[in-house]
């Protein structure tokens, strides 16, 4: 599920948190790094819990329209049309999912009841529903076409489903566009006659990539004074307090794979760092790590110190 862009940004987190903290231990931070890496798994649960926890709220809205006989209502009508659809039933029903959400207390998004209602009302005003709405008879594939836009407009950019996840998992917003990214890929491969198409990956498939990140992790840190001479002269037009923290924190990561990681090509750590940067830190940190990054590998190379072998690994 997770990139290698999205290992280093959690190095990135990682290295910043341990320098601004009093007496970490770097052991501390490494298991700290792997949990981070783990509850990715968790958010997409909680997303697909999501799913689960509209379907119920659509079947107690159903019960109190039917118990006061009010079925010509147009929002009955849509509520009804939510119940039968065929892919949010699979999802509900799916034995796998309800194993994984009954060891994961944290999920209670029954609690949140004015969010589920608020929601719905926003799903079926939607120019995508009222078009589902209209389809006399939906098929399984009409049934999905409408939850994939669902997600892509309702829910994935939900302002409340932000805050929400930033309240309980600080390190979710981060993950959040890379879980809703495999959520849609996973959304498309649904067949409600197979159970295995609701998949269920490992945050990190390949061992290799959670070993990059702990070992781009301890090196980072267990190296910081080293580092830290590598960049001296290397900011002539810097002083020192104008220097973004986490520009630092960036450029040290970046100097440890140059130097340390022989099988990455110079080119995709100098893409990698200066995208993170641009993404993450100050309207002009592109340009300095970009500047700062190009003098370390031009020195570097003409010292003989950056081997690459290989053709890397992205």
């Amino acid at each position: 599920m997770l990139t290698r862009r999205h290992i280093r940004i959690k190095v990135m987190q990682s290295v910043y948190s341990f320098s601004t903290a009093k007496e970490e231990k770097l052991e501390d931070e490494v298991l700290f790094f792997k949990k981070s890496v783990a509850q990715t798994f968790d958010l997409y649960l909680l997303l697909l819990a999501l799913f689960n926890a509209l379907k119920h709220h659509v079947s107690d809205q159903l019960i109190a329209y039917e118990k006061h006989q009010i079925k010509s209502d147009k929002k009955y009508l849509c509520l009804k049309r939510l119940a039968q659809n065929s892919i949010l039933q699979f999802i509900y029903d799916h034995e796998t999912l309800k194993k994984h959400l009954k060891n994961k207390k944290f999920i209670r998004w029954d609690l949140e009841f004015k969010f589920l209602s608020d929601l719905i009302d926003e799903m079926i005003q939607t120019e995508s529903f009222q078009t589902y709405l209209e389809i006399e008879n939906p098929t399984e594939i009409e049934d999905l076409q409408w939850l994939y836009k669902c997600f892509k407009e309702s829910i994935a950019p939900s302002s409340y489903l932000f805050d929400y996840l930033e309240d309980n998992q600080l390190t979710w917003i981060d993950d959040l566009p890379v879980v809703n990214t495999f959520m849609l890929k996973m959304l498309k491969q649904i067949d409600i006659k197979d159970s295995n198409s609701l998949q269920f990956p490992k945050p990190i498939e390949n061992q290799e990539d959670l070993t990059f990140g702990v070992t781009l992790l301890e090196r980072t840190i267990q190296e910081d004074a080293k580092l830290q001479k590598e960049l001296e002269g290397k900011t002539p037009n810097w002083e020192a307090e104008r220097i973004a923290k986490l520009d630092g924190v960036l450029l040290k990561i970046a100097i440890v794979e140059l130097l340390y990681f022989p099988q990455i090509p110079t080119k995709v750590t100098l893409n990698e760092y200066l995208e993170i940067a641009k993404d993450y830190s100050t309207p002009n940190s592109n340009n300095f790590v970009n500047g700062v990054l190009d003098k370390l590998v031009r020195e570097f190379t003409l010292e003989k110190r950056m081997i690459k072998t290989g053709r890397g690994l992205l």
